[in-house]
C-alpha cells in the first residue's frame, strides 16, 4: 500500500488554493494594512521576521505576493512535490504569520502544510497526480509517511470534535438560533441571492433548529470518521464538502472552504486507494499541464546540449 497517490496529491492542491485564492485576488495593500496595536505591517516580529512578506522591503510586497503564486501555482499543478513542499509551507506560515487579519482557514493551511511536509519530501514522483510510488524498497519511508498520515487525521479528528461541542457552551447554538444570527450578520450573512430562500427557513422555528444542529452533527459525525468503518466515510465525506461549499457560498469562506476539503479528503478519504480520473478529464488535465511541462524542462534540455 502506497501513502504517495493521487489523493494526498489532490488535498495539497486543495490546501494550496486556500493560500492561492486569497494572495491571488487581494492586493499586497489589503493584505497588508496597519492594525491597531501592531506598530510595524505586514507583522514582522519574533518569528514572523522570516517571513517571505518581511524578507522584503514594504515597496516591494507585490513582488514577494507574486512569487509566493507562482509558488503556490506549482504546487496547485502538483509538480515535484519534494521540492516545492517546504516552499509551500514557508510560504503559508509566512502569509498566516504576516497578514494583517489571517482567517482560521489560513491557520489551518499553515498546520497541514508542516504535517505533510514528510510525506511530501518522501515523494519523489514528477507529479502527485501520478501512478502510486513503489515502497516494496522503502518500508521506512513508507512507515514515515503512513505514520504522518496518521497524525493528520488524529489532528482534524480533534478540529471536529472541538467544533462541534464548543459551540454548545453557547447558548445561541444550544437552542438551535445560532445559525440565524450569523446568516443575518451584517458581514458574514448570506448573499442577496440566497435570502428569498433561506429567510423564510430561519424565521420558522423547526427550520432555524434543522439549520443550527445540522452542522453540529456532521461536524460530529465527520469527528468520528476516525473509527469510522470504511464503507461510511465516503458518506461522512460528501456532506461534510457539501457542508463547507454551502459555508463558502452562504459566508463567502472561499479560503478556509478549499483548506477543509484538503482537511477532509486526508481525513476520510482512504490514501491508499487512487482516486480514479475519468479518461476526458486526464486528458484536459496533461493538455493544461503540457505549458508547464514544457517550461520546466526547457533548462534541462539547454543543460545537456553540447
Amino acid at each position: 500500500m502506497s501513502p504517495w497517490t493521487n489523493v494526498y496529491g489532490l488535498a495539497r492542491t486543495c490546501v494550496a488554493l486556500c493560500t492561492l485564492g486569497t494572495l491571488l485576488f487581494s492586493q499586497a495593500s489589503s493584505l497588508f494594512r496597519p492594525v491597531q496595536g501592531i506598530p510595524t505591517f505586514p507583522f514582522c516580529q519574533g518569528i514572523s521576521q522570516y517571513s517571505l512578506f518581511c524578507l522584503v522591503p514594504p515597496d516591494q510586497l507585490e513582488v514577494a505576493r507574486f512569487v509566493a503564486i507562482g509558488v503556490l501555482l506549482a504546487v496547485v499543478s502538483g509538480w515535484r512535490p519534494r521540492f516545492t513542499a517546504l516552499p509551500h509551507w514557508w510560504i503559508t506560515v509566512s502569509f498566516q504569520a504576516s497578514a494583517s487579519i489571517p482567517d482560521g482557514g489560513d491557520q489551518i493551511s499553515a498546520v497541514i502544510t508542516l504535517l505533510l511536509l514528510p510525506v511530501a519530501l518522501l515523494d519523489g514522483r514528477r507529479w502527485h497526480w501520478g501512478p502510486p510510488a513503489e515502497v516494496s524498497n522503502r518500508l521506512a519511508a513508507s512507515l514515515v509517511a503512513w505514520t504522518t498520515l496518521f497524525v493528520i487525521r488524529l489532528q482534524v479528528t480533534g478540529l471536529y470534535f472541538q467544533a462541534s461541542v464548543a459551540k454548545l457552551s453557547h447558548a445561541e447554538w444550544a437552542d438551535g438560533t445560532g445559525l440565524w444570527y450569523w446568516l443575518n450578520d451584517s458581514f458574514f450573512g448570506m448573499p442577496d441571492w440566497a435570502r428569498p430562500v433561506l429567510q423564510p427557513i430561519l424565521l420558522n422555528p423547526v427550520g432555524v433548529t434543522a439549520m443550527t444542529w445540522g452542522p453540529l452533527i456532521i461536524e460530529f459525525g465527520i469527528a468520528l470518521g476516525m473509527i469510522a468503518r470504511r464503507p461510511v466515510r465516503p458518506y461522512l465525506l460528501a456532506s461534510g464538502l457539501l457542508f463547507h461549499l454551502m459555508i463558502g457560498l452562504l459566508m463567502g469562506l472561499g479560503s478556509f472552504m478549499f483548506a477543509m476539503f484538503g482537511c477532509l479528503i486526508l481525513h476520510l478519504r482512504p490514501v491508499d486507494q487512487p482516486i480514479r480520473i475519468p479518461l476526458r478529464l486526464h486528458a484536459a488535465l496533461r493538455r493544461a499541464l503540457d505549458p508547464v511541462r514544457a517550461a520546466l524542462a526547457r533548462p534541462a534540455k539547454a543543460t545537456t546540449s553540447p
